[in-house]
């Protein structure tokens, strides 16, 4: 497909406002959805009906995962890439679909401003993707707090009451933004009127177990059935409750009766493109919905999508959990690299990474290394994608790809960012032929059916690199609970920083004989997994000094500025 922007020098913002967008009905139509099927939100968006989704189309499609070596504070380009890499895909002839995350409003007003990729690889209109979208976000929030003002309610009630102990209740309220001050707050203050006091706090949306329940729900009956399963705290008698022993799932299912459904958009080039829901990657799985991937998968001969943060994180969670519960297998893994993150991995301060320095540049590819031995572990062949940035030398990124290609995996300069679907060709070919060249599945770190206590060691000595595991004492006593709820069965969802293998975000490239410290471990019973936190995990982010709300404004005319 030709593209669909006029190219032209300016910001990701000024880029997209460029475009020349197709009718929604005509991206849904080059993948065979037929008009009536559309519920349309404007000229731009859609959603699309569940009954799409055909499971033989799926098993006969192929499925990419884009991923990403330890990232830089700033991030490595994931969905640029995974973008670009749609854009190549369709050039060469492989009808392909980007299926990605929904940005949370939070990151988009504070530090890392849109997520809707960037450069010529973005897609489109990116401001409604930034901002308030289809209302999922907003759907996720009011059924959460539905659950929370339930919760309390019965705390209350005189006629309704299961001996809920408030001192054992976790569930939080949600806001889709960031706000340090609503992490730990009181609730019930003002007497008799105001309910019972106690000590609470608010996550952000996308933190929300009813993000990770939408993302791994197979349809509306699977979705009441886990929201169901939510376990909410103890009786004064010690007895664990349930979001159904309150009744709250059928209430909070109507909720989210569109937000179940995907959201279709396109790229700058006018090539199909899905995005729904967006779980965090410390805290949840940290991918979009099982859905939305099978929806692609349904419609077109090649699917793209991503995992958050680096590798050890979000392709861990996609391949243990959501494989796991959905029978999805990706035939490649795309690994992206860039020579700053290199650098900084082999020790180049943060604001020297601009300038050459192949000394570091090599010591940091020990980072992609263990990624890639990663890969070999799920039995998944990698493609590392080099995604390019105006001060990276010839001499350095000749030097990652003659690591590479010593190690026998493909590898391909990606600049998509500069020259969308053109920039992205040799990527797109080597994916092609890594995907041709596989006829397998991939293979899990761990069995469901072994212990939580397993499960955790083992995905820290053979993902992380770990030589052992420090349970603390509240983990120990999580652990007695996890049994006590019969939760033992189900996958793990680690909490880690996603700038270390190791749970020091200091600890940079490639960390070995560490001890990995789980101090605690919550509880998800909705969305089928426990999570062990390490380190300091904050469900609520905070705005940084200069948020990128101040930079953004809007005209008379509708014409926003800033948003990037």
């Amino acid at each position: 497909m030709s593209t669909s922007v006029k190219k032209k020098p300016g910001t990701d913002l000024e880029i997209a406002q460029s475009a020349d967008l197709r009718h929604v009905r005509d991206v849904a139509s080059s993948v065979g959805i037929p008009e009536d099927s559309l519920e349309m939100y404007g000229k731009y968006k859609a959603k699309l009906p569940l009954d799409l989704i055909d499971e033989k189309k799926v098993a006969q499609s192929n499925l990419i995962l884009v991923t990403a070596m330890t990232p830089t504070p700033a991030g490595e380009g994931k969905t640029t890439t995974s973008i670009g890499l749609t854009e190549g895909l369709n050039r060469i002839g492989k009808l392909t679909t980007v299926v990605l995350r929904e940005p949370s409003l939070g990151p988009v007003f504070g530090m890392k401003g849109g997520a809707a990729g960037g450069g010529y690889s973005q897609v489109v209109p990116m401001e409604d993707i930034n901002l308030h979208f289809t209302g999922d976000f907003a759907a996720i929030e009011k059924a959460n707090n539905l659950l929370a003002a339930m919760i309390d309610n019965n705390i209350q009630s005189a006629k309704n009451n299961l001996g809920i102990d408030p001192r054992t209740v976790e569930w939080k309220r949600v806001m889709d933004m960031n706000d340090r001050s609503l992490r730990n707050i009181v609730s019930g203050m003002g007497g008799k009127a105001g309910g019972m006091m106690r000590e609470t706090g608010f996550n952000i949306t996308a933190a929300s177990e009813i993000m990770a329940i939408l993302c791994l729900a197979r349809n509306m009956d699977d979705l009441k059935a886990k929201i169901g399963n939510i376990y909410i705290g103890d009786t004064y008698q010690g007895e664990a409750v349930f979001a159904r022993d309150i009744k709250a799932e059928g209430a909070m299912a109507v909720l989210l009766k569109d937000a179940i459904k995907p959201n279709l958009v396109q790229t700058l080039e006018g090539n199909p493109a899905i995005l729904h829901g967006g779980p965090f990657a410390n805290i949840a799985q940290g991918t979009n919905s099982v859905i939305a991937t099978k929806m692609g998968m349904s419609l077109s001969d090649y699917v793209v999508t991503e995992a958050g943060f680096g590798a050890d994180l979000g392709a861990e969670k996609f391949l243990n959990i959501k494989c796991g519960y959905s029978g999805l297998s990706p035939k490649t893994i795309v690994v992206v690299a860039t020579i700053r993150a290199l650098k900084y991995h082999g020790g180049q301060p943060l604001a020297e990474l601009k300038e050459p320095d192949t000394v570091s540049l090599s010591k940091g590819l020990l980072n992609l290394e263990k990624h890639l031995e990663n890969t070999k572990t799920y039995g998944v062949p990698a493609v590392v994608a080099i995604n390019k940035f105006i001060s990276d030398t010839d001499e350095e990124i000749s030097l990652v790809k003659k690591r590479c290609e010593a190690l026998g995996i493909r590898v391909a300069l990606c600049e998509g960012w500069e020259h969308g679907g053109e920039g992205t060709r040799e990527l797109a070919e080597q994916v092609v032929a890594s995907v041709e060249s596989f006829k397998g599945k991939y293979s899990p770190v761990y069995d469901w059916n072994w212990g939580v206590k397993e499960k955790i060691e083992a995905v820290a000595r053979k993902i992380y690199g770990a030589r052992d595991v420090e349970f603390l004492p509240k983990a120990k006593q999580n652990l007695k609970k996890i049994e006590r709820i019969g939760l033992n069965d189900k996958p793990i969802c680690i909490a880690k920083t996603q700038n270390s293998f190791s749970d020091d975000p200091k600890w940079l490239g490639r960390p070995e004989n560490f001890t990995l410290t789980v101090r605690e471990i919550e509880i998800a019973a909705g969305a089928g997994f426990c999570i062990p936190i390490t380190g300091n995990m904050l469900r609520m982010p905070g705005l940084p000094a200069l948020p990128a709300a101040e930079g953004m404004d809007i005209d008379n005319n509708g014409k926003i500025t800033g948003l990037s």
